[in-house]
């Protein structure tokens, strides 16, 4: 389907209402933004109250299984039921990239109609969205990748986590929390409910250092336990004509222990390149890779700035 742009349709419905000159013409309501948002591993859907209090629309994608359902189950609970955990079939099994780019574009689709739209993706987030850039360009008025993968020179996030600035990753540290056989069950699936001290010191460095308990520990429990092993390693790279032409801010998180700050450098510095002529708009916040909700507060300031 040939992408079309929103002024263009707007002009189109104005037209067909000048036409039918006996109906009454409703009074068009003003554009408001749109702030869709496409989580990154193991996150559900989940947009941002603050942006909503401050008169935007906000979104989330519900991406290809990651709906709560099959995705949570009674051997999950406590006392966990570890065999059952480590057996189970992941509702992620056969989930591609290429699932969640259809999932997120119907969502700019729909809401493209509204207003300007400002797509955000958190951490694998980022290879969504430049994908559906690719996809629906004109629909889409900003680009925000918040500490996210952004794929130009190499294929694959996988390919960016191998690279020096990627080694430095804690993101191999969370190993004790996989239950399963990925082979066996299609997905990587972490028990975020674990107990097990080792792991949750793991977790607590690599995503909140500087969180307290018991924020880190509503963050894991907010966690979907499973995920794709399709995505990781999908050519996620965007087409200059396309992605590249599509305005984008980067948020750095300058604390970030999964995505080191290294890579995100690395990751604007290579995508400027790419399109010399649309370059990153860079914001920087001092936080880990799961921002603190203060240091969310700041994030939400710099997405509520980019409204036009």
């Amino acid at each position: 389907m040939k992408d079309t742009t929103r002024r263009t349709v707007l002009k189109l419905a104005a037209a067909g209402a000048g036409a039918a000159a006996a109906a009454p013409v409703a009074r068009p309501k003003k554009e408001v933004t749109t702030y869709v948002f496409v989580t990154g591993s193991n996150g559900g859907a989940t947009a941002d109250s603050e942006l909503a209090l401050r008169g935007h629309r906000t979104v989330a994608v519900d991406l290809p299984g990651h709906a709560h359902e099959g995705q949570f189950h009674r051997a999950y609970q406590a006392p966990q039921d570890l065999k059952a955990l480590a057996t189970l079939k992941s509702p992620m099994a056969k989930v591609r990239l290429d699932d969640y780019v259809e999932a997120a574009v119907k969502v700019v689709r729909r809401v493209a109609g509204y207003g300007p739209v400002i797509l955000v993706g958190g951490s694998l987030g980022g290879a969504t969205i430049t994908k559906v850039a690719d996809e629906v360009p004109d629909l889409i008025d900003t680009l925000v990748y918040d500490a996210a993968y952004c794929c130009t020179r190499l294929r694959s996030p996988n390919d960016y986590a191998t690279t020096p600035e990627g080694r430095t990753s804690l993101a191999a540290s969370l190993v004790d929390g996989i239950v399963a056989d990925p082979s066996a069950i299609g997905a990587v699936r972490i028990n975020w409910r674990s107990a097990n001290p080792k792991f949750l010191d793991a977790a607590k460095k690599a995503f909140m250092d500087e969180g307290s308990e018991g924020e880190f520990l509503a963050l894991l429990n907010g966690l979907l336990p499973d995920e794709s092993m399709l995505v990781q390693g999908a050519d996620a790279r965007g087409r200059r004509d396309r992605w590249g032409r599509v305005r984008r801010v980067y948020i750095r998180h300058t604390k970030d222990r999964m995505i080191p700050v290294a890579l995100q450098d690395r990751m604007i510095r290579e995508a400027d390149a790419a399109t010399p002529g649309n370059r990153f708009r860079v914001f920087s916040v001092a936080t880990s890779h799961a921002p603190t909700r203060q240091a969310y507060r700041e994030i939400s300031e710099i997405l509520h700035r980019l409204a036009k």
